[in-house]
């Protein structure tokens, strides 16, 4: 078991270690500016500048504060409704047509409107990042609820439950694992949202880092910027996934 572990780490480290080889050779023997792709060294040096300074701990504050309002914002909507609509076939046929079309519209189209109504303060980024996350869990939500066996329902019916413990008994434990990952979609969407709102009308957060360092030609800023966009998202997922683990022990001792 141990020697497979170690051999899927290995197996994964060889793509990152080629690019990093392929940048290597780039920077130290094609004739590139380092304007367009700096040197390794030059990335790391901008790392431990802006982490000496503060500014990168003050772009990631406001970027997870951010995301951490939307994303909360979005989980409670997306599974309210997504379980009214999987409750209820009178909820799924008033709202289905319009959340579908909606739904078609991508985020990166929305936010110039978010931006005219809201401006680019701190409530246009919440709303992009609710957008953006809402769909992914209402979705899922309304799927784990709807697929309950109808067995289930019908024991309710028979014990005369009232739609909340209906709801709490019968569809929530079967709906549970595909909610959580709704949830878990939602987040990692949310923290793309936000980034992208920031690259488009922002005034703070590290998606406006990366903009200003763009149209400073400071390369090596943006790389540090995008290293650590990737590096949080997948903190942030493994997180969330150890707490769903705890929350739902049943599938940690099935694998």
């Amino acid at each position: 078991m141990k020697t497979q572990k170690v051999k899927q780490i290995l197996l994964g480290l060889i793509v990152p270690v080629l690019i990093l080889a392929a940048w290597i050779c780039a920077t130290h023997f094609g004739n590139i500016p380092t304007s367009i792709l700096p040197k390794i060294s030059m990335v790391w040096q901008a790392f431990l500048e802006m982490l000496q300074s503060g500014q990168l701990w003050n772009d990631l504050s406001v970027t997870l504060s951010r995301v951490l309002k939307g994303y909360l914002l979005s989980a409670v909507l997306g599974t309210v409704l997504g379980s009214l609509m999987g409750m209820s076939k009178t909820v799924l046929h008033l709202l289905q047509p319009t959340v579908t079309v909606i739904r078609q519209i991508p985020i990166i189209a929305w936010i110039p409107l978010i931006i005219l109504w809201c401006g680019i303060g701190e409530l246009s980024k919440v709303v992009v990042i609710v957008m953006a996350a809402f769909f992914p869990i209402m979705m899922n939500t309304m799927s784990g609820i709807s697929s309950t066996p109808a067995g289930y329902i019908e024991v309710a019916q028979l014990y005369k439950l009232n739609f909340f413990k209906t709801f709490r008994k019968v569809y929530l434990p079967h709906a549970l694992p595909q909610i959580l990952v709704g949830l878990k979609l939602g987040l990692g969407i949310s923290w793309m949202a936000v980034v992208a709102a920031e690259l488009i009308a922002s005034l703070s957060g590290i998606g406006y880092r990366m903009s200003n360092a763009r149209s400073l030609m400071q390369s090596d800023v943006v790389i540090v910027c995008m290293i650590l966009i990737g590096l949080i998202g997948i903190l942030m997922d493994k997180i969330l996934g150890g707490i769903f683990t705890v929350i739902t022990p049943w599938n940690r001792k099935q694998k």
